[in-house]
């Protein structure tokens, strides 16, 4: 296994950081700039930028030093001091700096655009011209690993040569993996289970089947090209490839041998062989992507069935009833009139057998060896009942008189405890003590009686009539055993019985 697999990407840091939305917009700056050919820049750029925006209204210069700084120790930007203007001691002391944004950050944002621009489901296609133009690489390369003296060809026409041959096969392998996976998505499937699927199924179903044509046309053509490029034509273009990258000036790669090139790009052919032709026997994916694309072919068939299913099941049979009436109008033997039956309608009378529970574990037990079964058949007319038993009626007066004793002396208990609280013919809620839970429940709710009331006016389960009134806009608290209570300052009055 590769070290660097090991290893954690400190320059994605800045994608899921605290201050993510400023780092993300700093460093888009910086990419948008690098696009443009504009490689260096200075924190007074990048800060007129910002200030541009709403959400950067109150960002300073001193929080731009300190994210510049921290996008610096990611590896994000390169910081280089700016010494060619420098006019005194003490602006060299200052450390102007212009930065520059890493390979990486340049990669990285490259791959979040392609994430923002994407939808929820998969993308890819299956175009079909992408086999043709694959075989017509490898035909290339083929013949001219043929040549007499191949060697008359230069390292830059063995590349270009050797990269169209992996570039279309790139775009194989991805395209039509993601659209794979996108017409076997959930998403796709329930759309295919809709009506609206009927106006598409047969223009997804022809462009599937011609991408399995042309697949079927040009993947033996392929599969020949590949089995005749032996080792050594392999060797002879993968040195010649290998010889190409070590002719590009890079100073700050590692610089591997031509053997280790040789190798890297053999291993990338090998991949494309055995996607074609197998390893070790087992399916190669060209296989498997024709098997995927005749069974999605299949389950759209599937789906336009049942829709179709649906259809015919809300149409109406008129038209089939007067023709099977017809049918049966023009038979001269009853006979035949009862087998037309039993062909449409099916076997009228069917008898059903129950039997009860098997009564022995014996699995080599006949039917006829256990003992008959006895079920009682209830008559099939509407005025049949069941025949009940008449039962005893219950007195439950005693538990009723009981339960209502218990009731009135709980009521009577509550009101004792409320009218410790009334002074003056009202209680004020402001005033009251820590109060028990249940004078809590009683009082609260004949304010919510009496508030929906227009007059404010309620009569309680005692048979008295009290008035809430509202005293002041302020906010009391009403202290009870089980808690405190936040509301409005209450006052209730009780009037004469009206």
């Amino acid at each position: 296994m590769d070290d660097r697999l090991l290893k954690p990407i400190n320059e994605v840091s800045y994608l899921t950081a605290e201050n993510a939305w400023r780092y993300r917009a700093i460093l888009r700056y910086f990419y948008n700039q690098h696009e443009k050919m504009h490689h260096f820049l200075y924190p007074e750029e990048v800060f007129s930028y910002l200030r541009q925006f709403d959400a950067f209204s109150e960002y300073t210069e001193e929080m731009l030093e300190s994210d510049l700084n921290q996008l610096v120790k990611w590896k994000n930007l390169f910081a280089r001091q700016e010494t060619s203007n420098v006019k005194t001691i003490e602006e060299f002391k200052k450390k102007r700096f212009r930065y520059q944004c890493s390979p990486y950050t340049v990669e990285i944002e490259r791959m979040v655009m392609t994430l923002e621009n994407m939808t929820e489901g998969f993308g890819g296609s299956l175009e079909k011209t992408l086999f043709d133009r694959l075989y017509e690489s490898l035909r290339k390369l083929a013949e001219a690993a043929e040549q007499v003296h191949p060697a008359g060809l230069t390292d830059e026409q063995w590349h270009r040569m050797w990269s169209d041959v992996f570039d279309y096969f790139k775009k194989i392998v991805h395209n039509s993996t993601d659209y794979i996976a996108y017409v076997s998505s959930e998403n796709i499937e329930d759309r295919m289970m809709t009506e609206a699927f009927l106006t598409y199924k047969d223009h997804f179903t022809q462009y599937l089947r011609d991408f399995i044509i042309s697949l079927q046309q040009t993947s033996l053509q392929i599969e020949t090209v590949i089995q005749e490029l032996g080792p050594e034509k392999i060797q002879l273009a993968a040195t010649h490839e290998a010889r190409y990258q070590l002719s590009i000036p890079r100073l700050d790669q590692k610089e591997l041998s031509e053997t280790e090139l040789i190798n890297t790009e053999i291993e990338r052919w090998n991949g494309l062989r055995d996607w074609f032709l197998g390893k070790d026997g087992n399916m190669s994916e060209l296989v498997q992507l024709q098997n995927k694309t005749n069974e999605t072919i299949r389950r759209m068939t599937r789906f336009v069935q049942r829709l179709g299913e649906r259809h015919q099941h809300f149409r109406s049979r008129k038209k089939d009833y007067l023709h099977l009436a017809d049918w049966f109008a023009r038979m001269q033997d009853v006979k035949e009139a009862h087998r037309l039956s039993s062909l449409v309608f099916g076997v009228i009378h069917t008898k059903h057998i129950f039997a009860g529970e098997k009564r022995t574990e014996n699995i080599y037990s006949d039917v006829w060896d256990e003992e008959p079964s006895e079920m009682v058949i209830k008559p099939r007319v509407r005025q049949y009942r069941e025949k009940t038993k008449p039962t005893a009626i219950q007195d439950f007066n005693l538990e009723k008189m009981s339960a209502l004793n218990d009731y009135m002396d709980q009521k009577e208990a509550e009101q004792r405890m409320i009218n410790q609280y009334i002074h003056e013919n009202s209680i004020v809620f402001s005033r009251l003590p820590v109060i028990e839970p249940p004078v809590r429940k009683t009082l609260l709710s004949w304010v919510g009686k009496a508030m929906a009331r227009q007059d404010r006016t309620v009569k309680v389960d005692s048979g008295r009539v009290v008035k809430v009134v509202l005293i002041d806009n302020q906010t009391i608290h009403l202290k009870s055993k089980d808690g405190t209570l936040a509301m409005p300052n209450f006052e209730i009055q009780f009037l004469q019985d009206q």
